[in-house]
């Protein structure tokens, strides 16, 4: 019988923490087909959240240290000893790191990283972004998460349009589903779903980019028409803001902040609306995830993600960025639509979902590891 080798994939990333960037490692790491590939995970010193939600056969390595900065050398000591033949990362700051670890650690391994936000605007942002676009173009590929970010990398990392892919992010649906059927929520929680109002989710960091202060005074409006409950999901530095501005508001009552939740969908599928309300989205992933959920959703018309996932309003509804009256307008029409629009809104979006599905989006990756590997080998034979 003839052994194959496998392509030894390495992804590098901070910490299999709770955001979307950990939450798309995982999709593609336990989806990656392991008779072509091996797949090993390398963070930092830190347990993530999500560390549990690894495949048992993939090897996880923590470099001794917790400062980015430091993990440079002993990221390029595991690539060797590894034997690596592709290093991935994500996100700027460890994309960097990951580029420098892999030319010192004087091997073959090619280098891949993924750019997930919409990043740039004001002058010294811009700035940094051509310096990591400088590093960008020493890696083998850019991975772009929608079309939007890949003309924002031409535009603002000047690099090289060729040399990028746009990937959409993976959505284990069937991982959504399981989660759902078998999984509950605490009896406090779950008693705030149970109460006789609509109930509106959102879920994201508590940060600007979010804005969900805009929700909030949206909110506000549609609770004094029809008596209502917002549920919040996640945490960040805004959150005792976000309180005080519902408590000024006089809807505290009806506002509940329930921190990081390791499993939203349960939330999700109970929920009478899903709303995104953020500013701006390199794909918005939690779209995704709330169409594979079931629940009719509304957001900002934030770009690019947002415009790409809902395809400008064919999948969910779209309104305005910043404007609380028109969200407040469209979250009454969506909250008081009859059961048969509903049903056909749920199904409409449950087959859009299905587009990212992580089987066929890792499959995607699949390929262009593969094509990675063979353009670098033509290089060398040409060289």
């Amino acid at each position: 019988m003839i052994s194959v080798e496998k392509t030894k994939v390495l992804f590098f990333i901070y910490q299999m923490g709770a955001g979307g960037a950990a939450r798309t490692l995982l999709n593609i790491i336990n989806n990656i087909d392991r008779t072509t590939f091996t797949p090993v995970l390398v963070t930092l010193n830190y347990n993530g959240s999500y560390e549990e939600y690894v495949h048992p056969d993939v090897k996880l390595i923590k470099l001794e240290t917790k400062r980015l900065r430091s993990a440079v050398f002993p990221l390029a000591k595991v690539i060797k000893e590894e034997k690596v033949d592709i290093v991935f990362s994500t996100i700027p700051n460890y994309n960097t790191i990951a580029i420098l670890g892999n030319l010192l650690s004087f091997t073959r391994a090619k280098n891949v990283v993924r750019e997930a936000a919409y990043l740039g605007g004001d002058f010294s942002t811009n700035v940094k972004l051509v310096a990591y676009g400088l590093l960008y173009r020493r890696s083998s590929k850019v991975i772009a998460l929608s079309k939007g970010v890949k003309e924002n990398i031409v535009k603002r990392y000047k690099v090289n349009p060729a040399n990028i892919q746009v990937i959409y992010n993976p959505v284990d649906v069937e991982n959504i589903q399981q989660m759902i059927g078998t999984e509950k929520m605490t009896d406090e929680h779950q008693a705030i779903f149970s109460k006789d109002q609509k109930v509106i989710i959102a879920a994201g960091r508590l940060v600007s980019d979010k804005d969900h202060r805009t929700l909030i005074q949206a909110f506000a409006k549609v609770n004094s028409q029809m008596k209502s409950t917002l549920v919040i999901l996640g945490e960040g530095e805004l959150e005792d803001d976000l309180k005080e501005q519902a408590h000024e508001l006089g809807i505290q009552d009806s506002v509940h902040f329930l921190g990081f939740q390791r499993n939203p969908y349960i939330y999700f599928k109970q929920a009478d609306l899903f709303v995104l309300s953020s500013t701006r989205e390199g794909f918005g992933h939690v779209l995704t995830e709330a169409l594979a959920a079931g629940t009719p959703v509304l957001s900002t018309n934030c770009r690019p993600g947002a415009q790409e996932v809902l395809n400008h309003g064919e999948f969910g509804t779209l309104c305005e960025i910043g404007n609380a009256s028109e969200m407040a307008t469209k979250m009454m029409e969506l909250l008081t639509m009859d059961e048969e629009r509903r049903a056909a809104v749920i199904q409409k979006g449950r087959k859009r979902a299905n587009d990212f599905h992580a089987k066929a989006i890792v499959k995607q990756y699949e390929e262009m590891f593969t094509q990675t590997l063979i353009q670098s080998n033509k290089e060398v034979d040409r060289g």
